[in-house]
């Protein structure tokens, strides 16, 4: 390997979240690509906001968000989402969303969403990880096998590869799954 001086990131490819937010302003979608499942027990998700952002504010206003997952058809939303701020642009008043009983917007286009309650925000350099319990799981049905996994014969997801360009993850994609004997201890 060769060495460098500087930290070159490699987060990508990877699953991008557009997270929701709604106040008394209206509502406002941000994409994230740093994101991650935190706890099962309780349900946990976290995302990384930077403190500029206009959602930042919002999620403190708030106090509760969704983390939307939209189909590779949608992949133009997912980079309009990313590349507009809340501070020039009603990103509410262009795309198609509904409010839950607690006041969190999800966008109708979402195959699975996750409406939050903020339970922290924890600063991580230039960005606060932005911890939410989650509520409710909103999801299309028949988009999920019996196993909890997508059904990539009936759902497309983009992977975003970095600089505006996304991979189709579908049932063309050669999957393998690998049987590894467990033992009685975790790693």
């Amino acid at each position: 390997m060769k060495k460098r001086d500087h930290i070159k990131m490699h987060s990508y490819p990877g699953m991008v979240a557009v997270v929701g937010v709604h106040t008394e302003e209206g509502a406002n979608f941000m994409s994230a690509g740093w994101h991650a499942y935190l706890s099962m027990d309780p349900p946990m998700y976290g995302v990384a906001v930077g403190r500029e952002r206009y959602t930042y504010d919002q999620l403190k206003k708030a106090g509760r968000f969704s983390i939307n997952f939209l189909p590779f058809g949608q992949a133009e939303h997912i980079q309009y989402n990313g590349s507009l701020s809340g501070f020039q642009t009603d990103k509410g008043k262009t795309q198609k969303w509904f409010l839950t009983d607690s006041s969190v917007p999800m966008l109708e286009e979402a195959y699975l969403g996750y409406e939050c309650e903020l339970s922290s925000m924890v600063p991580t350099g230039d960005h606060d990880w932005v911890i939410g319990n989650i509520e409710l799981c909103y999801y299309k049905e028949g988009l999920f096998g019996e196993d909890g996994l997508p059904d990539f014969s009936q759902v497309s997801i983009p992977l975003y590869l970095g600089r505006s360009t996304y991979m189709k993850l579908d049932d063309s994609v050669k999957k393998t799954q690998i049987h590894i004997p467990k033992d009685d201890k975790k790693s």
